[in-house]
């Protein structure tokens, strides 16, 4: 019986509960650790991001007999005119669409409060139950606001914690980016250096699994975005909507997260065309749709081809799933976990069997 499938399944299972009871009897020791991984968690995340984009300048570099420190300083230094220009000519742009925005929101919150006296002074032809909706829903804005204001302290102190906590991880992120360009490549070596020569092959060819997973990810992820950001961008300047730039920005930064990103992204434009004109409402749909036709048909498949592999409802469910428990980071990170979860799943199963496929074959 030790030997059937079955009973090696439960006996794994049972081990893992017991596992994850230990873990929990012994939190005082792990509640630490979790606490320092969460604290260079934020750092470590963006210089690996920034590593994966980087690197292939890196070897571009190299290639031409550069040195590997002299090749990090030119992408350091890359980086840096990257920044620069977007503070000089996107910025203030961006920054100026958007205080328009905001001073243009008592305007539109009045156009609001018009339409809804008009509708109540209307209601004849109105449902019952819509005018008692509405008016429930006024009537609730003073206990809102209330709230709010109550709340309004304890969030900003949280908020201001937050900013300090993101700049010391902005500060940190270019040293972690340094010895991850410097010295990412021996990580493998070291790891793989305490086993025989078969596991440590199998240990190499898992790495490498992931490091191309990751890689699709992340930079197949971003060049989208930035392209769907640009067609955006440039449908917005055709059809004349306001704030174009800055709606713009918000959907490529939107679009970085999987699935939900475009709808998320299309909002605030949807918003802002209904004020500015009805018909725009139709005209930013229009200049979505195609957006997000040539993203699927054309920019994806040859940016990121066939490397996830992922269905969509799979993406949906774990999208779900991490949302529920995670919130906004669970989302985010969700797809390229699930990813390299899959992975590492798939890489052991064919290692199991190929190791069964070869006692069999030694058995005859």
């Amino acid at each position: 019986m030790v030997n059937k499938r079955w009973f090696q399944a439960l006996v794994f299972f049972i081990l893992v509960f017991l596992l994850i009871m230990l873990i929990s009897a012994t939190d005082f020791i792990f509640v630490p650790l979790l606490q320092y991984v969460g604290a260079v968690a934020f750092p470590l995340i963006g210089a690996g991001i920034l590593f994966y984009l980087t690197k292939p300048v890196m070897h571009f570099f190299e290639r031409f007999k550069i040195p590997r420190i002299v090749s990090i300083i030119l992408v350091f230094l890359l980086l840096i005119l990257l920044i620069f220009l977007f503070v000089m000519y996107i910025w203030p742009i961006a920054q100026k669409q958007f205080t328009n925005f905001i001073e243009s929101v008592p305007g539109m919150i009045t156009s609001v409060e018009k339409f809804i006296n008009y509708w109540q002074s209307n209601y004849t032809a109105i449902p019952e139950q819509v005018v008692s909706a509405i008016n429930d829903f006024a009537a609730d804005i003073p206990s809102h606001l209330e709230n709010i204001s109550k709340n309004i302290f304890g969030f900003i102190g949280g908020f201001i914690g937050q900013v300090i906590s993101i700049i010391a991880g902005i500060v940190l992120i270019p040293f972690f980016l340094f010895f991850m360009l410097k010295d990412g490549e021996k990580f493998l070596p070291f790891i793989t250096q305490i086993f025989k020569k078969k596991k440590a092959n199998n240990i190499r060819s898992l790495f490498s699994k992931i490091d191309e997973t990751l890689t699709a990810f992340i930079q197949g992820q971003l060049i989208v975005s930035f392209a769907v950001g640009v067609l955006l961008f440039i449908g917005y300047l055709i059809i004349g909507l306001d704030y174009s730039l800055t709606l713009a920005l918000f959907a490529m930064l939107m679009n970085v997260i999987p699935f939900a990103g475009p709808f998320i992204a299309v909002i605030p434009a949807l918003i802002v065309g209904a004020f500015q004109e009805p018909m725009m409402i139709v005209w930013v749909s229009l200049v979505m749709i195609a957006a997000q036709q040539i993203e699927s048909n054309l920019i994806s498949p040859n940016v990121m081809g066939r490397a996830l592999d992922l269905h969509p409802l799979t993406v949906i469910t774990v999208i779900l799933a991490a949302g529920s428990i995670g919130g906004f980071l669970g989302i985010l990170f969700a797809v390229p976990f699930y990813s390299v979860l899959k992975t590492i799943i798939i890489h052991f199963y064919k290692t199991y069997q190929e190791s069964k496929k070869n006692k069999e074959d030694a058995l005859i």
